[in-house]
């Protein structure tokens, strides 16, 4: 098998700053569907240094080049190089000059969606990473600083507007016609100093929706939302998500928005959620766009997650940006955090924290075990686009959460008040955010810091003895990280775990002093700071007998193992104070419930350990003093890749569904009556609100209606009918749709078909549509698949399209991706190699689900193999998806 590998690796060691410094530049773009032409006229200084100055080498790719000047006057082609790759000026002056470079580019024939795009006859552009360089050459990289004057002048159609970053200097007519139109031009100045990656620039025919900010200086921020025309009336909440992300943003960091005016630009064709662009955010609209009848809960909570993400970026990210591409998780990460908890303060924080562990076990923890496992902070990479993972996004998040357990609230917040002070307008590294910390609380990190070089997920295993006598708790302590690719053995880390002490009567346990390591109290919760392989804390003062409630809050990204019995964590189940802990006990003896279900000739069979979870969930599921969101997530049973995850060997996915649905039935039909009751108490009143109560009662209500949908009688299969046919809002409606739809139920053709004919119009809720149908595990969802690639509401072009239906069925359908004939994986393998040549990114996203193939069982392993080989021997491919494909054969 040949495979590429001629790809340069990009290392961190060999970073080395530019030798010219761009402070200042001036674009023009002359807007044309296939010929748009770019100026780009730069004042470029030399930095200070000794010995003769460095040739000046540019970024560029795909670019047609029309001229060259040098201070005014235009150079030949001899006084310059050019190659698919870069612009080069040998003998540039030695003093500061001017470099006016005019470049071609064609918008329309840009399917990467990279650089300048037109989707829909808007113009629109995605810079990061490394889009820019496919508009001008320039210095594509983040730490090259520069204040931008853009003015764009385009024909007049429709009711055009001309975006860019920064503010409005001037806009108008144009007094000439240009090829017998009439043209306009918008003047803009962004005065704050960014990397090339975060230019943007939207121009077309779109609809705007204005409000306004008053920030606590007391200066009005103007708001603009642009869509397209006819979906002004789904732009409210996303507007009302900004000005409570503003507000959130300046009473809890003390950061206060910087320009005139905010602008969000909603785009149908997007590879990416959406980007911080300063002053000008572009979106992909499904982030946006909202109304009740046609979104779900779960839309408003991303989009109102997605919203503040992208607008704490402008502190997080544009003032403060990153030096090099190997510090992506200071901006990402960090911001993720910070979105996790405007989301907490917003909704249940309970809730929320178990949400966002759920999905960094699902998507996190896979990559940190797998062939595509790499440090927070990565050494080296071949393609930059590929490290926009998990793994730099949530795992990122969880190391800012750490800091923030280890050094205490205070500290923290003022550790990050450093940070602003000192890095404000600069491109900083993680040594830089780390040493605020450290200045600011007078604490180490430096072995914590480890977090960032370090791949893989740590283990830490506990176990607790009391001693009676002396009335002692001790917890003896041992942790271990696995091999990872590049990193055989690891040191110890920093590891701070939360904890409390929980009674026989349920009650919290107080401690009154320790020993034997160092630990924080905090009143009846500690946290425990291991640093070291082996280790033991000792609790004195213990009066009782107790059990140890051990990382709360989920305060480490690590797999936890104790000592405790079964019957020991049904107790903390019921009774732990703390409400990620309480979930975190049902999800441990569910999976285990649900493995030896998976193992089993006859999982239907229930036995008397079955029965007492059965009733310990039923006292969860029905207790009316606890949250509804937070009830729902315990009805949430561990998914099929929970599960595998834990068995992490020798997989069958067919084992694991057939375990986990007959188990979901035995629960349904005990509870039955209960259950039943519960639903039609949880009926909605009033009109459809998407707030934390809202949801959580509809959450609730909806995984209510899914056990029901099971049982024999078909008494739930006529519940989802009237919910179906009386729903008022998107979120009642599709969960019917999507209970009848999995659980294969005849009555979901019809259903099917009328949802359809009601929304084909409308692309965001075909979307749903589409990855529904993905997503069945029954036998016939991979021809259902196929026959949908067919479908006129089907584009491979279009990402939300792929993302809804590929790229749902691989991430989403253990069963049918995973099929033990690998019809599954040539599905999703024959997309990529079509999807490659037109947008590598989204090809190399879907290459990513194979990411966990070799703790299948063999004949899978073999069949996926299979595919993996085919891929990475076509010619020719991608960077993106050759750099994916080569790590999770090797």
């Amino acid at each position: 098998m040949m495979m590429r590998t001629d790809y340069s690796i990009i290392r961190l060691e060999d970073y080395r700053p530019t030798p010219y410094a761009i402070p200042r530049l001036a674009m023009t773009f002359e807007l044309h569907p296939e010929k748009t032409c770019v100026r780009n006229e730069m004042h470029i200084e030399p930095k200070e240094s000794a010995g003769e100055k460095p040739a000046l080498i540019l970024n560029g790719e795909g670019l047609k080049l029309l001229s060259v000047e040098l201070n005014g006057s235009l150079l030949l082609s001899d006084d310059y190089h050019v190659d698919d790759k870069h612009l080069t000026i040998p003998h540039p002056p030695e003093q500061a000059f001017t470099l006016t470079i005019t470049t071609e580019i064609n918008p329309t024939a840009n399917t990467r969606l990279e650089g300048l795009y037109r989707t829909s006859n808007t113009y629109c552009t995605q810079c990061e990473a490394e889009g820019f360089r496919r508009i001008t050459y320039f210095y594509d990289r983040p730490d090259c600083l520069s204040v931008y004057d853009v003015r764009l002048e385009a024909p007049v159609t429709g009711n055009p507007h001309l975006l860019s970053n920064g503010n409005l200097i001037d806009s108008g007519a144009l007094t000439e016609k240009r090829d017998g139109s009439d043209w306009h031009f918008a003047q803009w100045h962004d005065p704050h100093p960014k990397p090339a990656y975060l230019f943007a620039c939207v121009a077309g025919d779109l609809a705007r929706i204005e409000d306004s900010f008053t920030t606590s200086s007391g200066r009005e921020v103007n708001l603009h939302i642009y869509v397209e025309h006819g979906k002004e009336d789904r732009v409210s909440y996303a507007m009302d998500a900004l000005k409570r992300s503003m507000r959130w943003d300046e009473e809890v960091y003390g950061r206060e928005y910087d320009l005139d005016l905010f602008q969000i630009v909603a785009v149908s064709d997007f590879n990416m959620g959406a980007m911080e662009n300063k002053g000008l955010n572009i979106f992909n609209d499904k982030y946006v766009l909202a109304k009740p009848d046609t979104a779900t809960d779960t839309d408003y909570a991303l989009i109102e997650a997605i919203i503040a993400h992208e607008y704490f970026h402008n502190w997080t990210g544009n003032r403060i940006t990153c030096r090099d591409w190997f510090q992506l998780c200071l901006k990402e990460g960090l911001t993720v955090f910070r979105d996790q908890e405007f989301s907490s303060d917003m909704r249940s924080r309970a809730v929320k924290r178990i949400e966002d562990t759920r999905q960094l076990r699902s998507r996190q923890f896979p990559e940190d075990g797998g062939p595509l496992a790499h440090p927070v902070r990565p050494e080296s990479y071949s393609e930059i686009n590929n490290f926009y993972t998990a793994t730099v996004y949530e795992k990122g998040a969880e190391l800012c959460r750490m800091i923030k357990a280890i050094l205490g609230r205070d500290a923290f917040s003022n550790g990050l008040d450093l940070y602003f002070e000192r890095h404000d307008g600069e491109a900083a590294t993680i040594e830089d955010f780390l040493k605020a910390f450290e200045d600011a609380s007078g604490k180490d990190l430096s072995q914590f810091s480890l977090w960032y070089s370090q791949a893989g997920t740590p283990d830490v295993a506990v176990t607790s003895t009391y001693n009676a006598k002396h009335k002692e708790l001790t917890l003896a302590v041992e942790q271990s990280c696995p091999a990872t690719p590049g990193q055989p053995t690891k040191r110890a880390m920093h590891i701070p775990v939360r904890f409390g002490l929980i009674g026989k009567n349920g009650q919290e346990v107080s401690f009154t002093n320790t020993r034997g390591g160092d630990i924080d109290l905090h009143g009846m919760e500690g946290i425990l700071h291991i640093r070291e392989r082996k280790q033991s804390f000792v609790l004195e003062g213990v009066e009782s007998p107790a059990l140890p409630s051990l990382l709360r809050g989920f305060s480490a990204p690590v797999r936890l193992r104790s000592n405790l019995t079964d019957d020991d964590i049904l107790h903390l189940m019921q009774h732990d104070s703390d409400s990620f802990n309480r979930w975190e006990a049902s999800q441990y003896l569910l999976i285990r419930t649900l493995i030896r279900k998976s193992e089993q000739d006859n999982p239907i069979e229930v036995n008397q350990r079955d029965m007492t979870l059965i009733e310990a969930l039923g006292k969860v599921i029905f207790d009316p003093q606890l949250d509804m969101a937070f009830r729902a997530e315990i009805l949430a049973i561990p998914s099929e890749t929970d599960i595998a995850r834990e068995i992490g060997r020798n997989v069958d996915p067919d084992a694991i569904h057939h375990g986990r649905e007959t188990f979901r039935q035995s629960l349904a039909e005990r509870l039955q009556t209960q259950l039943r009751k519960l639903y039609h108490s949880l009926q909605q009143h009033g009109p459809y609100q998407p707030d934390a109560e809202g949801s959580g009662r509809r959450a609730l209500r909806n995984r209510v209606l899914d056990l029901l949908v099971m049982l024999p009688d078909k008494s739930g299969i006529e519940l989802a009918q009237i919910q179906f046919n009386t729903a008022t809002n998107m979120t009642d409606r599709f969960a019917a749709l999507a209970s009848l739809t999995h659980h294969g139920k005849d009555a979901a053709k019809p259903l099917l078909t009328s949802f359809y004919e009601q929304f084909k119009d409308d692309a965001l809720v075909i979307d749903k549509w589409l990855s529904l149908q993905a997503t069945s595990p029954k036998s016939d969802c991979l021809a259902t698949v196929q026959s949908l690639l067919d479908h006129p509401s089907f584009s491979l072009n279009n990402p939300n399209r792929t993302r809804a239906l590929i790229g749902a069925f691989a991430m989403s359908n253990a069963c049918q991706f995973n099929r033990a004939d690998g019809k599954g994986y040539r599905l999703v393998a024959d997309i990529i190699l079509e999807l490659d040549d037109k947008n590598p990114q989204t090809a190399a996203r879907l290459l990513n689900n194979f990411r966990s193939w070799r703790v299948l069982e063999e004949g899978r392993q073999a069949k996926a193999r299979t595919e993996l080989e085919r891929i990475a021997t076509a010619n020719p491919l991608s960077k993106d998806v050759a750099d994916i494909v080569n790590r999770c054969l090797h």
